[in-house]
């Protein structure tokens, strides 16, 4: 019987290639190492971002004018790949990415010039302040209100459940300008965050999961902020900008989940191959090849999918919709996997010890952030 062939990325080449394996030197050496003591401590330090920026890991798909590396979302996805096969979550470099492009697609040019550059150094750590403690995916409930006062806006609010809160430099404040406008009202403030009067993180929540990630409360206490601080510099445009990057945001999450996917099965079948039981291995029990087997199947449509929707967001051709059905399927496909792998390594599987059980806690919350499940069947559904 022919053996089937490796699956052949269609958008990598050789340089993609190369990259990858300065990804994975980066990753097992650097940040594979630390893993353990970010996720006792709750975050994992500056000095591991300013490290990836140091070897241009950073900020890869944006232009080189503005500090970044030059490439496009491919190099993006092979870092956020790598990143999940190895159950790695403490570097959001995909919300600090999404902030870069906050920035470029909508920053005034001296906006772009004077936080990119920093961002792709790794000196700035981005996060996004969106969810409130009584608005998560209903954007339109938030409270935080920036009132003008000459050349300044007050910014007051509480933020929660921003991811890279603790380490953040630079947040980006959802807001509302004009609170009787609705969602017209709505703009985003630039908050450079060291020595900030008024600005406080609150509490590293105790999640169940993703322990080395410094998913934290912001305060904002009659924060000041300058007028050239309003992204892109005109009121009333915030929804406007959060709309205009869903896709490459919940693209980035669907990258994550197909790379724990990945990564849980290719763990599995390793641990199945050595674990012994009633003189044989686990992987030659029927069952366990016939998991397998579905896994490795489910896991090919899901990279399938996932290339096409890469290439369409490389053409610009990827939209909301698609996106969303990329980001639902996947992240409930992840958690699906990940159980059925889990089950393979037995009581093993349910200790910190294996990668597998800090993946199947980890994966989790992909149902949840970038917009719940729920509200992508609500986006796609509106397309029928």
């Amino acid at each position: 019987m022919r053996q089937s062939q490796p699956y052949e990325c269609p958008w990598a080449d050789e340089e993609i290639e190369l990259f990858r394996d300065m990804v994975t030197r980066f990753l097992d050496t650097e940040m594979a190492p630390a893993d353990e003591a970010a996720r006792k401590r709750g975050h994992v330090g500056h000095e591991i971002w300013r490290r990836a920026g140091e070897l241009n890991l950073l900020c890869s798909d944006i232009p080189e004018e503005y500090g970044g590396a030059g490439g496009d979302f491919r190099h993006e996805a092979v870092f956020l790949e790598e990143m999940a096969r190895r159950g790695l979550t403490g570097m959001n470099t995909g919300v600090h990415s999404i902030v870069a492009h906050y920035l470029l697609n909508h920053g005034t040019a001296e906006q772009r010039e004077r936080y990119l550059p920093r961002m792709a150094r790794g000196e700035l750590v981005g996060a996004i302040a969106m969810s409130e403690p009584d608005a998560g995916s209903d954007l339109q409930a938030i409270r935080s209100r920036a009132v003008a006062d000459g050349d300044h806006y007050r910014l007051s609010g509480a933020k929660t459940w921003i991811s890279n809160g603790y380490l953040a430099g630079l947040v980006l404040v959802v807001c509302k300008t004009d609170p009787s406008a609705g969602a017209k009202g709505t703009s985003i403030l630039i908050a450079e965050t060291e020595g900030l009067d008024g600005y406080r993180v609150g509490r590293v929540l105790d999640k169940i999961g993703m322990k080395a990630q410094d998913t934290s409360e912001l305060f904002f206490d009659e924060v000041e902020l300058h007028r050239d601080q309003l992204l892109g510099g005109e009121e009333g445009k915030g929804f406007y900008q959060l709309m205009g990057d869903l896709p490459y945001e919940r693209l980035i999450i669907s990258v994550n989940a197909v790379g724990a996917i990945e990564g849980a099965l290719a763990a599995t079948i390793d641990y199945t191959k050595e674990r012994r039981a009633f003189g044989q291995s686990v992987f030659d029990f029927q069952n366990s090849k016939f998991k397998l087997a579905e896994i490795a199947t489910q896991a090919r449509v899901a990279r399938t999918y996932l290339d096409r929707c890469i290439q369409d967001l490389l053409d610009e051709k990827l939209d909301t919709v698609g996106a969303s059905m990329a980001k639902m399927w996947t992240t409930d496909l992840q958690n699906r996997v990940i159980d059925e792998c889990l089950q393979l390594f037995g009581g093993y599987g349910y200790t910190n010890e294996y990668m597998i059980g800090r993946m199947y806690i980890d994966a989790r919350v992909q149902r949840i952030y970038g917009g719940t499940n729920e509200i992508m069947k609500e986006v796609i559904s509106r397309s029928l």
